[in-house]
């Protein structure tokens, strides 16, 4: 019968197979969510690795995530970035979402920028505004550090007060000041989905202290505390969430939302990576 590996074998089977692909010594781990992939184009001497490469990686399935992992250079810096993401709602475990965090760990990456498209649920915000997730709330009701903890991976009960790091985020306002760009800040509230929420879930969410809400993000962030991860998060609102304005949902929309703003989050990421 063939053993069965442990999370950390299969993390240095991973980083191994990435690491013969490697230049530079990345510095900078990056995840982008639905729409957001643009910024991988920016990449200089880059490498591309198929998600279906590397060991123990799953496969991204939505539109929008192109399903490759990058190396290069952005704005300086060596930089690995995730072009797309695994969710939940695809039939994956919240340990397999974060599977790739824990593998930029071992690669070296000690700062993580996440990104992922929302809905909003803050009446001041509007389709297009870029929010700071300042914390959020996990609704999944799954998490990625259940089962046997592995003491290299991090502690068994990892604090997450502050899960989005105050450094990063007063350091993303000031960059986002000089550069003239508008950044809400807010709560992200992780759901499983697929389907959207309905008008009575966003009543119940806003009443909670949600700002924004999303299926992606939560996993992989409190995996990166657990490793020890500093994490700055950044949402784009793609959309007002379910009840807010008298219309249906739709992906196509979020799509349609991402694409409008991309030169502003290029913009902004290509100034914050080079102080992070």
């Amino acid at each position: 019968m063939q053993q069965q590996l442990s999370q950390s074998a299969k993390i240095r089977e991973a980083a191994d197979y990435i690491r013969r692909s490697l230049r530079k010594q990345p510095q900078i781990g990056l995840i982008l969510g639905s729409g957001l992939g643009v910024l991988g184009d920016h990449l200089t001497e880059a490498v591309v690795i198929p998600y279906r490469d590397i060991p123990h990686f799953p496969i991204s399935t939505v539109e929008g995530h192109a399903g490759e992992l990058m190396i290069g250079e952005l704005a300086g810096r060596t930089v690995v970035l995730m072009r797309g993401r695994f969710h939940m709602y695809e039939g994956y475990g919240p340990e397999l979402t974060a599977f790739p965090v824990r593998v930029m760990k071992a690669l070296g990456i000690d700062r993580l920028l996440v990104t992922n498209a929302a809905g909003g649920i803050n009446a001041s915000f509007a389709p297009g505004d870029l929010m700071l997730i300042s914390d959020h709330i996990n609704l999944t009701g799954r998490n990625p550090l259940v089962g046997p903890n592995e003491e290299e991976l991090g502690v068994r009960f990892p604090d997450m007060s502050d899960a989005y790091s105050r450094r990063l985020r007063s350091l993303a306002k000031s960059v986002a000041a000089e550069q003239g760009i508008e950044l809400r800040e807010g709560v992200y509230v992780g759901v499983l989905g697929p389907s959207y929420e309905t008008p009575a879930e966003i009543r119940m969410l806003r009443a909670i202290g949600a700002d924004a809400v999303g299926m992606s993000t939560v996993a992989e962030v409190i995996a990166a505390n657990h490793a020890g991860i500093e994490v700055l998060g950044i949402s784009c609102i793609s959309n007002m969430a379910a009840g807010m304005l008298d219309q249906p949902l739709s992906h196509q929309e979020v799509m349609e939302t991402t694409e409008r703003v991309k030169s502003r989050f290029l913009h902004l990421v290509k100034s914050l990576v080079p102080q992070l």
